[in-house]
């Protein structure tokens, strides 16, 4: 096809074009209709559309409503040129390609549009390929500076997003050259360390650096150069600036920091080699401080923040190691604290925290500055005593923690006075392994506690001895009840004015398969120490109660029968309910059944307690007090507590002779009468004892000068022919 005018048209793809443009809009502007129709055929391409007018005007108006990729524009136009066309889209900063067509022959025309911004000028007349080969150029220009334009502004955004997150980064960001000096630090590490970011420009990481990490800074800025290592990490402390001077002061944070090598081109050769490091550093303060106090859980106690038994053993472990290679001595020390129950029970479990750090720190200002004084738990305490050239120095410590302990000390209700017992153990004479050694010094505490509590004693040979007897104790005593090896024997207590047995008193005897008829005094505190005590006390409550049912259907109704309860009995209630069950379930009358108790119990004097024998009380149980005189006897107890009976101590008994004991029995006979209280005195080994006890106002009595503890059987018959036995 030949356009009037024109050279004949020839076909876009033997000129080696092909249509690569997609959804392409080109606008026709010319006055001329049959060019207007007749060029999107020539220009056609798939993808391409095309829109057309035929002034300026129109041109503008289409603009002002379409964006176009490419405009073909001729030169004259009715209302004005396509220069007028050029000036709108360069005021209305418009990115569309031009294509000006022109029948000027004057070179102005085509400097004029090309200075305006038409990316190519088309003379009339023209070969229809030249004219596809201008649009097809103007169009890839266009594609191309529209991916340039499009690259460009994501390499700004990237940049700018880069810089955001360096520059806004919560860490500690830099770089630094070959040398180590700073190039770049972003804004963190005014915040962090305090430090102008201008400051540290040109100031080395090394002068950062507290001194003791400056080898390991060295070491990663060998390896980063010299590429042995393309990333690092390492922990390091950084030191702060100081206010004061603005230079590095003490005071540092510590940092996990990761550094990687910036590559540049290799002005030697080919390749690249390291000019710069890049590093990131992140303030881990929290989280060392989240790890010393999950290491300092680990081995200290929470109450007392003294070491526990595992960092306890770990320094006993080390001193005796220690101690091997010089030849020396060390010592180890078992505390527990006296009495320290009866805190708990009357004052509550926080004033019983309170006690124990208190007691720790005046142990602690005791020991020297090598010592450690470690809490195993509860109120147990253990001491390591390294260094010490004679086991006196440990007698010494030892009699320094107890002047320590005499002050009293001020709980919630009122002062507390508090011992301790002490068992010392020393290396190597007690134990070469640390195991032994707090085994051993724990044995030697408990010969403490056995024999009185509030003193300190070595660990002896023979103390080991009797350590396993104990164990072996514990370990039989957990089975006596199911064996069936207890037994209740009955002592008689007879009145002197009526020659009869008016009452029994329950004793409990142990039928050891080895050891025979094993008293109370060798197993009952055993029982109490391991748990056992309350199983004990209701067996025997269970066998009296029976028994004395028993004797009163064979007609002795006026017997009365007492058994002894533990103090550990009255802290709980199911002894104390056991009690009352069996009163019920045997229908036994009032006041002939006895609980005896010790002073003890009436001295713990709490709500609790109080309740408790109030309850026995009430269920028709008479509440003796046993070996009445011996400890901390007071009429205030005596009114507060619903006793009902009073038993004189042997004590008073076998001293008869002495200058205080009489004065003392007929205080205590006046007491008796004076609160309507019966009276009972034991320990009477002879006549002339119970002579004299009639004669100071006692009537009722039991000792082995009338009998010994007996069986049921036998004691039956002191209830059948009494006169025949009583001397």
């Amino acid at each position: 096809m030949v356009i009037p005018g024109e050279a004949p048209f020839i076909s876009a793809s033997s000129d080696g074009f092909s249509p690569t443009d997609s959804a392409c809009r080109i606008l026709l502007v010319d006055d001329d209709v049959a060019l207007r129709t007749t060029l999107p055929h020539v220009l056609a391409q798939p993808g391409r559309s095309f829109d057309q007018c035929g002034n300026v005007q129109e041109a503008i108006a289409r603009l002002e409503s379409q964006h176009y990729e490419l405009i073909l524009l001729d030169y004259r136009l009715p209302d004005g040129t396509g220069l007028d066309v050029l000036d709108w889209l360069a005021g209305a900063k418009r990115d569309e390609a031009v294509v000006m067509i022109s029948g000027e022959d004057a070179i102005d025309a085509a400097i004029g549009a090309l200075r305006r911004g038409a990316d190519d000028f088309v003379r009339k007349p023209y070969h229809v390929a030249q004219l596809q080969r201008a649009v097809q150029n103007a169009l890839h220009k266009a594609l191309l500076e529209r991916a340039n334009l499009a690259m460009s502004q994501r390499l700004k955004g990237s940049e700018r997003l880069h810089r955001y997150l360096v520059e806004s980064s919560p860490d500690f960001i830099f770089t630094l050259n070959t040398g180590g000096q700073f190039t770049y630090v972003n804004p963190r590490v005014e915040t962090m360390l305090g430090y102008p970011r201008q400051y540290l420009i040109g100031k080395s990481l090394a002068q950062l650096t507290v001194h003791e990490d400056i080898g390991r800074v060295d070491t990663m800025m060998h390896e980063a150069i010299n590429g042995s290592r393309s990333n690092q990490s390492v922990e390091l402390r950084l030191r702060r600036r100081d206010p004061g001077s603005g230079k590095p002061g003490s005071s540092a944070i510590p940092v996990a920091l990761n550094v990687v090598p910036i590559q540049g081109r290799n002005p030697n050769g080919p390749g690249e080699v390291p000019v710069g490091i890049y590093g990131v550093a992140r303030d881990i303060s929290d989280r060392k401080r989240a790890e010393e106090i999950i290491t300092f859980q680990a081995y200290h106690d929470q109450l007392t923040h003294l070491p526990n038994r595992i960092l306890f053993k770990d320094r006993l472990e080390l001193a005796i190691a220690q101690a091997q290679r010089r030849g020396g001595l060390l010592a180890v020390m078992f505390i527990d604290v006296d009495r320290f129950k009866l805190v708990n029970d009357t004052s509550g479990h926080s004033e019983g925290d309170r006690l124990l750090r208190a007691i720790a720190q005046r142990i602690r200002d005791t020991l020297r500055k090598g010592d450690t004084l470690a809490r195993l738990g509860g109120d147990e305490f253990t001491v390591l005593l390294p260094d010490i050239a004679h086991e006196h120095d440990a007698e010494i410590i030892a009699r320094k923690i107890h002047a320590a302990l005499e002050a009293p000390f001020e709980l919630k209700h009122g002062s507390f006075r508090t011992t301790v017992s002490i068992g010392i153990s020393v290396f190597p004479r007690d134990g070469e392994v640390a195991e032994m050694l707090t085994q051993h010094a724990d044995i030697a505490m408990y010969q403490i506690k056995r024999g009185g509590k509030n003193g300190y004693c070595f660990f002896q040979p023979d103390l080991n001895q009797h350590h396993q007897e104990r164990i072996t104790l514990e370990h039989e005593l957990r089975g006596a009840l199911e064996r069936n090896e207890f037994a209740l024997l009955y002592q008689p207590q007879v009145s002197l004015s009526q020659r009869r047995v008016v009452g029994m008193e329950a004793l409990l005897r142990w039928q050891h398969p080895k050891l025979g008829l094993v008293t109370p005094d060798t197993f009952i505190q055993v029982a109490e120490e391991i748990g056992l005590i309350g199983e004990i006390s209701r067996w025997v409550v269970d066998t009296a109660t029976a028994q004395l049912a028993q004797w009163r259907k064979a007609g002795f109704d006026k017997l009365r029968l007492s058994v002894n309860l533990s103090s550990h009995d009255f802290d709980r209630d199911e002894t104390i309910a056991r009690v009352q069950n069996r009163i019920e379930e045997h229908r036994l009358s009032n006041d002939c059944f006895d609980v005896e108790i010790t002073e003890s119990v009436m001295m713990r004097d709490t709500d609790e307690v109080v309740a408790r024998v109030q309850r026995l009380r009430e269920c028709g149980v008479g509440i003796s007090i046993d070996d009445f005189g011996t400890g901390y006897s007071a009429l205030a107890y005596l009114q507060k507590f619903p006793v009902s009976s009073l038993k004189i101590d042997r004590s008073f008994v076998s001293d008869l002779d002495g200058p205080a004991a009489t004065p003392i029995i007929s205080a205590i006979t006046g007491i008796a009468r004076g609160f309507s209280l019966h009276l009972v005195v034991e320990g009477v080994e002879h006549a002339e004892q119970a002579e004299r006890l009639r004669r100071l106002g006692c009537d009722v009595m039991q000792g082995h000068y009338f009998s010994a503890a007996i069986s049921a059987h036998e004691a039956e018959r002191w209830l059948r022919e009494p006169a025949a036995l009583i001397h």
